[in-house]
């Protein structure tokens, strides 16, 4: 067996190793939602919620709605099983973005 050197792919002029991008134990997603009042940043909280919930079930979010919210913005932090979904998570969400 012969062992190949690594090689870092050069596309577009990038070059990156993986570890860099997903970095273990960055699992944690925040993001800031800011609007006119409750109700609206509540519905925009629920859009990225739906969206982390089809990345995984399982996510854990840090927003109790019953509470005093403070807004512009409103911060909320997403919790996933592992680095890989928050990653997909945020690619994802870029379409919520406004």
């Amino acid at each position: 067996m012969s062992q190949e050197e690594f090689q870092v792919c050069e596309a577009c002029g990038v070059t990156a190793e993986m570890g860099y991008v997903i970095s273990e134990g960055d699992d944690v997603a925040e993001v800031e939602i800011f609007a006119e009042d409750k109700t609206i940043a509540i519905a925009e909280f629920n859009a990225y919620l739906a969206l982390a919930k089809q990345v995984n079930d399982a996510v854990v979010h840090d927003l109790d709605e019953s509470a005093e919210l403070a807004l512009n913005p409103l911060k909320v932090r997403l919790k996933f099983e592992c680095s890989a979904e928050k990653l997909i998570f945020e690619l994802r969400s870029r379409s919520l973005a406004k």
